[in-house]
């Protein structure tokens, strides 16, 4: 039984040879299809609203497909990097919010004119924050 498992992994490993596979970009196209598919099940009384979602969460299913066994793999990668790029900026700033909301020692105000994040120790009162970038005057309770 072991040797069978084996064969079948070797002979998908042999199919996926010189394939794009798994990439970031697929990952967040197969989570947009897991939310398209919720919300079709939620919309299912809509008639033309769940044609649209099922449109949707077909061509978002053809898609992952395609990209995973695309022999194109420069091509592939420039669109995995694409993606990269517009979101890192996003997951950065995702990241530091929560570790914002997780740190209780400090309390962070967002500068209004340049939108620096400004870091002070909680619990010292009303205080006046100076902007290290900009200079501008920040008012707020710590």
């Amino acid at each position: 039984m072991r040797n069978f498992f084996y064969r079948i992994s070797s002979a998908a490993a042999r199919f996926m040879y010189g394939r794009n596979g798994g990439d970031q970009l697929n990952a967040a196209l197969l989570a947009l299809y897991l939310v398209l598919c919720v919300l079709q099940t939620l919309f299912a009384r809509f008639r033309p609203l769940s044609l649209l979602l099922q449109l949707l969460t077909l061509a978002a299913a053809v898609l992952v497909m395609y990209r995973m066994f695309s022999r194109n793999l420069p091509k592939r990668q420039a669109e995995n990097m694409r993606f990269l790029n517009w979101w890192r900026p996003i997951q950065i700033r995702l990241n530091g919010m929560k570790q914002r909301r997780l740190d209780k020692d400090h309390k962070y105000f967002t500068c209004k004119n340049c939108k620096t994040i400004c870091r002070v120790p909680a619990g010292k009162g009303k205080i006046e924050i100076t902007c290290p970038k900009c200079g501008q005057k920040i008012m707020g309770k710590s």
